[in-house]
């Protein structure tokens, strides 16, 4: 092997017959991912924005919205994670049941610091109870816990499985739907972000 060879296969690109151990991605292919990264990235201050709002929204006893008849209910639990841009405390993680609800967390939030992460139950109608992490930077739903199966078929479970995974996915997009349609409004400055910065302060 030449010492160009030795490398590749030194970082396992190669095998020891010199031939590449997996095919190279389309080089446009990577290009999309990688411009699709930043994109997400640079819309962060988006979701952060969004997990306020949904935070805000949530203490009321009101469903976030209606979705096939059924209404669904959001609550933050568990572990979340904020995060700021400037200033002496730049990430703060806090746990427990109601701490996201607490008057320090809103304190913090009124600080500059700005929801990152956070742990979340989904009551969709009064049987189905989804328990799932949302991330700001990428929206992604990562960590979710369906709700409890009612087949005993295993081809059923794996159905119903993928019918509740679809249904949780199609549930929060269109609660971001809903939030981008009032980010997007005239009322988002004139009625919902006083409300938001009223409920930090309060």
């Amino acid at each position: 092997m030449s010492d160009r060879q030795d490398a590749a296969f030194a970082r396992g690109e190669i095998g020891v017959d010199g031939e590449a151990v997996e095919e190279a991605r389309d080089l446009a292919e990577v290009e999309r991912a990688k411009a699709r990264e930043q994109f997400l990235e640079g819309k962060t201050w988006l979701g952060r924005e969004f997990l306020t709002w949904l935070l805000w929204k949530s203490e009321s006893a009101e469903p976030i919205i209606e979705y096939s008849g059924e209404a669904a209910h959001i609550l933050f639990g568990g572990q979340f994670t904020l995060r700021g841009i400037a200033g002496d405390v730049m990430e703060l993680k806090a746990k427990g049941a109601e701490a996201a609800y607490s008057r320090v967390i809103r304190f913090a939030m009124e600080s500059g610091l700005l929801l990152h992460s956070a742990k979340l139950r989904l009551s969709l109608g009064e049987q189905k109870e989804f328990t799932f992490t949302l991330d700001a930077q990428m929206l992604d739903i990562r960590s979710a816990k369906l709700p409890e199966l009612l087949t005993d078929d295993e081809d059923d479970r794996i159905q119903e499985r993928i019918f509740l995974t679809e249904r949780l996915g199609e549930v929060i997009q269109k609660i971001f739907t809903t939030f981008l349609e009032i980010r997007s409004s005239p009322a988002w400055r004139s009625k919902v972000l006083p409300e938001i910065l009223e409920w930090l302060r309060r």
